[in-house]
């Protein structure tokens, strides 16, 4: 019956700005168990809105997000629109994380406010693989109008949190429509057996996950293809007998 329909289109616009849209979501794993089982639908959800900041206030915190990020949208098929609000993004650098920049259509925006106009268009756009913006602050009513946005065409929409003040950056544990927010800090590279640096080391906070648990992960930073890995357990074991001599011989 008509009366029938009607109410089923309302019960689901209403579990859609509650956020617990009845439809399945596709989700994008990680390829690693450990932190896809920590997500509902085993990774991250695609038409959704994610958030992603850096572990402290520095440059290097703040460039690792910016590089799990873009191995994230790497993973991701069809173009990326990354939105920012000032030219200091290192192609090459997102490049060697996956992301080639043949894939990246960037756009500079004057300031917060059109830097998020741009955000929700990108989102209902509705033909990229992913959409990546640098933000400063993001209030409830913003991220609502992204995570419907994200939800309406199905596509990945990543908000890298940056400041320009330290005042700023307490804005971060503010409530949002997010679906999930994580959290990047540089950790030592992991040793080789000879002289070099090794593979960049993070670690990944998933401090909230709607409908999931939050957890911590010590990862491997990530490689060409855009995906993370958990350290190997080889190298720590290489390391053990060497330790133990040290103790053995003082």
């Amino acid at each position: 019956m008509p009366h029938t329909s009607v109410l089923a289109d309302l019960r689901e616009r209403v579990q859609r700005l509650e956020g617990r849209d009845a439809r399945v979501r596709k989700a994008l794993p990680f390829g690693v168990p450990e932190i896809d089982g920590r997500l509902p639908g085993g990774g991250l959800a695609l038409g959704a809105l994610h958030e992603v900041a850096g572990g402290g206030n520095g440059a290097v915190d703040g460039a690792a997000a910016a590089l799990f990020t873009a191995g994230v949208a790497a993973r991701t098929k069809g173009k990326v629109l990354w939105c920012v609000t000032r030219q200091d993004l290192f192609a090459p650098a997102i490049a060697q994380a996956g992301l080639a920049p043949g894939r990246v259509i960037f756009v500079e925006a004057g300031d917060e406010r059109m830097l998020l106009a741009c955000f929700e268009d990108g989102l209902r756009h509705g033909g990229l693989g992913a959409v990546v913006a640098e933000v400063a602050k993001l209030s409830m009513t913003a991220s609502r109008r992204l995570q419907l946005a994200a939800e309406g065409s199905g596509t990945l929409a990543l908000a890298v949190r940056r400041w320009r003040r330290q005042a700023e950056a307490a804005d971060f544990g503010q409530p949002t429509a997010s679906v999930t927010r994580w959290r990047v800090s540089v950790l030592p590279s992991r040793p080789l057996p000879v002289p070099g640096v090794g593979r960049s080391r993070w670690l990944l906070e998933l401090l909230r996950s709607r409908a999931g648990e939050c957890a911590d992960f010590e990862v491997e930073a990530c490689d060409a293809q855009g995906r993370l890995a958990l350290p190997s357990t080889l190298a720590d074991r290489s390391a053990a007998p060497q330790v133990a001599g040290r103790r053995a011989a003082g």
